[in-house]
C-alpha cells in the first residue's frame, strides 16, 4: 500500500510539473528578453537573448490591464513563441514599419489577456527607438483559418493585428479557429498626415 501510495504521488507530482513546465518557461523567459530588449535598444540591433537563440526582441506590447509589458520576439514560428509573443511581420531594429504589424501569440500563456479585450481599449506596442505608439481596438472576431487568411493588402501599416488559438480554454491546441484583434493606431507615423481636405 506504501508503494502504491508513493507511486501516486510521484506520478501526480510529474504531471503538475509537466503542466507548469510551459507557463513557468514563458515567464522566465520574459526575464531574460527583458535584459535583451535594453541591450537591443541600446545598439539599435538584434541583440539574441542567450547565445544560441535564433530569435531576437523587436518590440515591447502592453496589453489593456496589464502591468508590465510583454517582450515581442522576431518571427512566429513555435520555438519563439514559447517564450513570447512573436512578430509575423513588421520592423526590424533599427526600421522603419511599411507594413501592418501582425503579433501571433500563445492563447494558455502571453495572449491569454485578449480573452478579455473588447473594441476601443488601447494597445501600446513601443520599438527600439523607445517611443510608445498608441493603438485603439477597432474590431475582435474569430476566424476559421481553414476558410480564411490574414490579408495584409486590407490593412495600412498603421495598423495591429493580434492573432491566437480560439477557444482559450480548449484542450484541443490545434484546432483551426482563431481569436483575431485588429486595431489602428491612434497617429499615423511620421510623414504620413495627410493634409487637410485631402
Amino acid at each position: 500500500m506504501g508503494r502504491m501510495l508513493l507511486m501516486l504521488v510521484t506520478l501526480s507530482a510529474g504531471l503538475l510539473l509537466a503542466g507548469l513546465w510551459i507557463p513557468l518557461k514563458a515567464v522566465m523567459a520574459q526575464e531574460l528578453l527583458s535584459l535583451a530588449w535594453a541591450r537591443t535598444q541600446a545598439a539599435q540591433q538584434q541583440s539574441p537573448p542567450w547565445p544560441w537563440a535564433d530569435t531576437w526582441p523587436v518590440a515591447q506590447l502592453q496589453l489593456p490591464g496589464e502591468s508590465s509589458a510583454l517582450v515581442v520576439l522576431s518571427g512566429g514560428h513555435g520555438e519563439s513563441l514559447a517564450f513570447g509573443p512573436g512578430q509575423v511581420t513588421g520592423p526590424e531594429p533599427g526600421e522603419r514599419p511599411s507594413t501592418p504589424v501582425v503579433i501571433a501569440g500563445h492563447r494558455d500563456t502571453h495572449f491569454r489577456p485578449l480573452k478579455g479585450i473588447r473594441p476601443g481599449e488601447e494597445v501600446r506596442l513601443q520599438f527600439a527607438d523607445g517611443a510608445w505608439r498608441r493603438y485603439r481596438v477597432a474590431t475582435v472576431r474569430v476566424v476559421d483559418s481553414r476558410q480564411e487568411q490574414i490579408e495584409l493588402n486590407r490593412y495600412d501599416q498603421n495598423s495591429l493585428v493580434l492573432v491566437t488559438c480560439y477557444p482559450f480554454d480548449s484542450l484541443d491546441a490545434n484546432g483551426p479557429l482563431r481569436f483575431v484583434v485588429e486595431a489602428t493606431r491612434d497617429l499615423p507615423w511620421p510623414g504620413q498626415v495627410q493634409p487637410t481636405g485631402a
